[in-house]
């Protein structure tokens, strides 16, 4: 028998470790830019273009590299950075596997630049599927340059893997962010298919949050500052009354390391105990400095997982100092009240011998007398005269060819019928016609068989899911006009997402007035929404929007029907009077599929009298 085990090529072990270290274009962005700091770059230009699929460009003004090293740079497990075993417990640079040029190298068409500070000129390498297609001297400023095209172009399967371009550039600024959050010192730019996203400034840590996630970010964050023996902590919190329904303002950097620990985020969260509503998550950017000996970072290709030793004592004073923060700035109740300084007894009481208040009274005083022996004015409301002089008003008045008011035989008033509000609540359970509310959630009804119970929420939204659908894809919705116009920011990444959906949005009522970098204007609403609903009603859309992932043009059409139907929808809890419950159970049978809510939920049940009769056998 021949032998079966044999080494694999270079190119194709490349390939493997390529699906640890590249899992998408976003992948590709995190590692060159943790190269260009580790360069000490300290103004760092990204370009790319369709999301990454097609080009990616990182361009630094750091040390540079040798001919020598700029060869050896995509060779496997060929580093700067560690010498031996040792130097992993004292890592002070982002990499130092050694793998990701490599891995880059293997699935896609690499061009690197390097020029020396000392050198005249530089270094031009062009490497295709691992394997080097030129290496000449060229003209480029200090620094590095690193182009990446046609990722994936040799492993098709891959490439067919990736999400739309919407999605894939969601992941590439959420790389993006996290490494800018962690180095305000750098110069960041990020540009997508020639349109800037980002322009960063040097700048301190708060500035660089704000210049990331809008201005009025600013008035949202708590700082939070702790130094002990163990760890120094860092940071800004976000206030409870901003918390979000998403994760998407989390962030822990430990040693300017982005890192996901689910452990830490629990200390947050504890730390925000009673603080926040319901399924609200607070934000926070928090930096936390340990000794590099007393963390493990080798675990995982990506490095965004950590081991620490005393894990328990970084759990508590992460909490602690959060709470203390919290307390300090007025955010989180405390016990003293609010008190008069006008009350306080003055320090020379102290020795006054206390005596009883003395009252005087008035044992003359009467407020019905006509005249009072002092003098002044005492009100009399019952005079005869005062009773009748309405009438002197109108002495004068009568002319020729009218009559005076006692010779009218009859007067006509207007009806005080008072009609009923179609939206005015009525007590709970009211019957009248053939439908009932039950407990504020149910509206129940009459069959010729027996009853129907219906979830009026689920079935609200069933009826404005198929209305919106319509709107968007056959005929646009009434929109209602603002007398002022509404002005909501958002970041960035939600900027681009709104963008895409807003001519879905437009066709269901919104009227954008003005699109700007970081906010919207608007002018016009859906009729069935009020204006104080229109803020939570987008931040829910755009996170349902991005927790989908949708990847095809219906797909997205559907999740905004989805998001927005749930959120105009009448809630479980609110009283409806009788035509608002004949109107929904109306609508209700009108739709395609009345049975299930967009989420696949029972809308209604039915009772039979047979099913009645056997509960009472």
């Amino acid at each position: 028998m021949t032998d079966v085990i044999h080494l694999l090529p270079d190119h194709v072990a490349n390939q493997i470790a390529a699906g640890e270290v590249v899992q998408r274009p976003a992948s590709v962005i995190k590692e060159l830019l943790e190269n260009a700091i580790d360069a000490c770059g300290t103004n760092i230009k990204i370009l790319v273009k369709e999301a990454g699929k097609t080009l990616i460009q990182v361009t630094d003004n750091g040390k540079g590299m040798s001919v020598t090293d700029a060869r050896l740079c995509f060779e496997r497990h060929a580093t700067s950075k560690i010498n031996s075993a040792e130097d992993l417990f004292s890592l002070k640079t982002k990499g130092f596997r050694g793998e990701a040029l490599a891995s880059i190298a293997a699935i896609a068409h690499v061009e690197l630049k390097s020029r020396r500070q000392d050198d005249e000129v530089g270094t031009c390498i062009k490497i295709e599927g691992s394997e080097v297609t030129s290496q000449e001297a060229c003209v480029t400023p200090v620094g590095t340059t690193i182009c990446v095209k046609n990722l994936f172009y040799n492993i098709p399967a891959r490439r067919n893997f990736l999400k739309s371009d919407t999605v894939e550039l969601r992941h590439v600024i959420d790389e993006f962010q996290r490494v800018a959050l962690a180095h305000p010192a750098i110069q960041f730019s990020l540009f997508h298919n020639g349109s800037e996203l980002f322009q960063l400034p040097e700048a301190n840590y708060r500035q660089r949050i704000v210049n990331i996630f809008g201005g009025k970010t600013n008035e949202k964050l708590v700082p939070v500052e702790e130094d002990t023996a163990i760890v120094k902590i860092h940071g800004f919190v976000g206030k409870p009354e901003f918390a979000k329904k998403g994760r998407g303002e989390q962030f822990f950097f430990v040693n300017d390391r982005f890192i996901k620990s689910p452990y830490l985020n629990h200390a947050v969260t504890a730390a925000f105990e009673g603080l926040l509503k319901d399924k609200a998550y607070p934000s926070y950017f928090l930096f936390l400095d340990v000794d590099p000996k007393s963390i493990d970072i080798n675990i995982h290709p990506t490095k965004t997982e950590i081991k620490f030793d005393d894990e328990h004592a970084l759990y508590t004073i992460l909490r602690s100092s959060i709470k203390h923060s919290l307390g300090q700035f007025n955010v989180a109740p405390v016990l003293d009240f609010d008190r008069d300084s006008s009350l306080d007894t003055p320090y020379d009481f102290s020795q006054k011998e206390i005596t009883p208040p003395k009252v005087e009274v008035d044992p003359n005083f009467n407020p019905f007398k006509t005249e009072r022996s002092g003098g002044g004015y005492t009100p009399n409301y019952r005079t005869e005269k005062s009773a009748g002089s309405w009438q002197s008003l109108y002495n004068g008045l009568r002319s020729e060819g009218t009559e005076s008011f006692s010779e009218r035989t009859q007067v006509e008033f207007e009806s005080d019928q008072v009609t009923g509000n179609l939206f005015g609540l009525k007590d709970e359970g009211e019957a009248g016609g053939t439908t009932f509310q039950l407990n504020k959630k149910y509206i129940v009804t009459t069959l010729k068989s027996g009853i129907l119970v219906i979830d009026q929420q689920r079935a609200h939204t069933r009826i404005l899911y198929e209305e919106l659908l319509k709107n968007i894809t056959v005929t646009s919705a009434v929109s209602q006009q603002l007398l002022f116009p509404l002005s909501i920011q958002f970041s960035t990444n939600e900027m681009e997402l709104l963008k895409e959906i807003k001519d879905s949005l437009e066709q269901t009522g919104f009227i954008f007035s003005e699109v700007k970098k970081d906010g919207v204007e608007i002018s016009g609403i859906p009729t069935l929404i009020s204006e104080s609903e229109v803020e939570i009603l987008l931040e829910q859309l755009l996170l349902d929007l991005e927790n989908e992932v949708p990847g095809a043009a219906f797909s997205q059409v559907d999740t905004l029907a989805k998001s927005l139907s749930r959120g105009m929808a009448v809630k479980s809890g609110t009283a409806l009077n009788i035509a608002e419950q004949q109107n929904i159970v109306n609508s209700l049978f009108a739709c395609k599929e009345s049975s299930v809510s967009p989420f696949n939920k029972p809308v209604f049940i039915t009772l039979t009298v047979d099913e009645l009769d056997k509960k009472f056998m």
